[in-house]
């Protein structure tokens, strides 16, 4: 961080996310970064979510939260249907709170005028979902937004390749650069309502002066290099891979406040744990957690599973809303002596940086892939919905860092025990998974070197405080 301290009354930074975890989470990380150089953070999101994210807050020390200001607006009372169960698991149950999300665009503005009044610029960072809230930087003369896309710049460029017509197409491109079997754009990835939202939330993009990423160029620079060469773009004229965005030197917590996996995991042998976990937007169906249950218990590696339903719109006045999945009465008993269940929030960031753990079974949301990298943790990709079938493709076919539980093609069946048991065998005790894990191992080595001083993305960061300071 080579920032001169000149700059710290120069500018303000808002930050303004979408509340889901995965987004939250994300630009939470985003804020600890940024504020490290000095410049004030406000963190301006619903009362509830912010407190979510708080109470979340995984890999920082407590402390650092006291560098963020938060910002905590009521939303208007909105329809909250309960998550849906079901083998894809799309959190549709979400939309009536991002509808209501909308509705912060005038406290946003509120505060965005009054800090128009006391810095020399306002920078405001927004999810891309969020482009509605914050159109009202236009009427502010020294404000400038930049949007923060929370997917890989994979999928950004597929999907903004995808959208040109191939009479249009401004290059070609090499083979190595689209590999063969990238799961198709179809109505698995959303629903058509989520999408209606989505696509007019693009509408009020256009005047953001940059789009930041939680990718670093050591893991995805070939893709950040070709949105950049997009004439569709190019308005956007500044990409920043950012990431990636959560810590690399994991602060753990006090004994007394250590998540009682942690110490589990303490106890067994470097590499011999797989860590299972869907996120905060999966639910899976009681057969599947059968199947799941029983191909954990086959496999006969070591594992912490995290057994959870998916997060209601408000996790504070909603959780009776949720369901618990159950389990066969004794099978905890069968597995405790190499298996544990963990049925609240567990410290993700801290357990994949642990020595024990040698591989995650994930849905692949962007978060969950960025913390497995930089950790060096390979995965055993499960994708479920949205951006999650491009990204495990990324790690399974072009990083090369995971296998795959099953084809993207057979979402809508149940993945029976023998297929889990053999994935998991495939990453954990086969002469192919050692290949896995060595890959892993150099990819998450080179990430925690380049946020290091003189490092790729610390020196990316610098240049992007610089570009906000100017």
């Amino acid at each position: 961080m080579t920032i001169n301290n000149t700059l710290k009354s120069k500018v303000a930074v808002v930050i303004v996310p979408l509340p889901a975890q995965g987004h939250l989470n994300q630009l939470l990380h985003l804020s600890h970064l940024i504020a490290a150089y000095g410049i004030p953070v406000h963190y301006a999101g619903s009362a509830s979510h912010n407190r979510q994210v708080k109470v979340r807050c995984n890999g920082w020390e407590s402390e650092s939260l006291t560098k963020i200001q938060f910002h905590d607006f009521e939303l208007p009372p909105y329809d909250s249907p309960p998550p849906n169960v079901d083998l894809i698991s799309f959190p549709h149950h979400l939309l009536p709170l991002f509808k209501a999300s909308m509705h912060l665009r005038q406290p946003v503005s509120v505060l965005l005028q009054q800090l128009s009044g006391k810095f020399n610029r306002v920078i405001v960072i927004h999810d891309l979902v969020m482009a509605y809230v914050v159109q009202d930087v236009k009427l502010i003369p020294n404000g400038e937004t930049y949007s923060f896309n929370p997917v890989s710049a994979f999928y950004n460029f597929l999907y903004s390749w995808i959208s040109i017509p191939d009479k249009e197409k401004p290059f070609q491109l090499d083979s190595k650069d689209i590999p063969e079997g990238i799961p198709p754009e179809d109505d698995g990835f959303s629903t058509q309502d989520m999408t209606e939202f989505f696509l007019n939330q693009m509408k009020f993009l256009g005047f953001e002066s940059g789009w930041i990423f939680n990718t670093s160029r050591i893991i995805e620079g070939r893709y950040v290099q070709l949105l950049e060469r997009l004439p569709t773009t190019k308005s956007q004229r500044n990409y920043f891979a950012l990431g990636p965005f959560n810590p690399v030197k994991i602060k753990s917590e006090s004994m007394k406040n250590r998540h009682q996996c942690l110490n589990w995991l303490d106890k067994q042998g470097k590499d011999s744990v797989i860590y299972v976990s869907f996120g905060s937007t999966i639910s899976l169906t009681d057969d599947q957690i059968t199947e799941l249950a029983n191909g954990l218990e086959r496999c006969g590696e070591k594992f912490i599973w995290v057994l959870r339903r998916a997060d209601p719109n408000d996790i504070f006045t909603e959780a009776d809303k949720v369901k618990k999945p159950q389990l066969h009465a004794d099978y905890e008993e069968r597995v405790k002596d190499r298996g544990i269940i963990v049925r609240d929030w567990a410290p993700q960031l801290e357990i994949l940086a642990h020595p024990s753990v040698g591989g995650f079974m994930s849905h692949c949301g962007w978060n969950s892939c960025m913390e497995s990298i930089s950790m060096g943790v390979p995965v055993v990709a499960w994708p479920m919905h949205s951006d999650q079938p491009k990204n495990a493709f990324l790690v399974s076919n072009v990083l090369k860092i995971g296998v795959m539980v099953r084809e993207w093609e057979h979402r809508g069946e149940i993945v029976k025990s023998i297929t889990i048991e053999n994935a998991v065998k495939t990453l954990m005790a086969s002469q192919e998974g050692k290949e896995i894990k060595m890959r892993a191992a150099n990819i998450g080595e080179a990430v925690r070197g380049s946020v290091a001083e003189g490092g790729a993305s610390n020196l990316e960061r610098d240049a992007f405080i610089s570009h906000i300071s100017r």
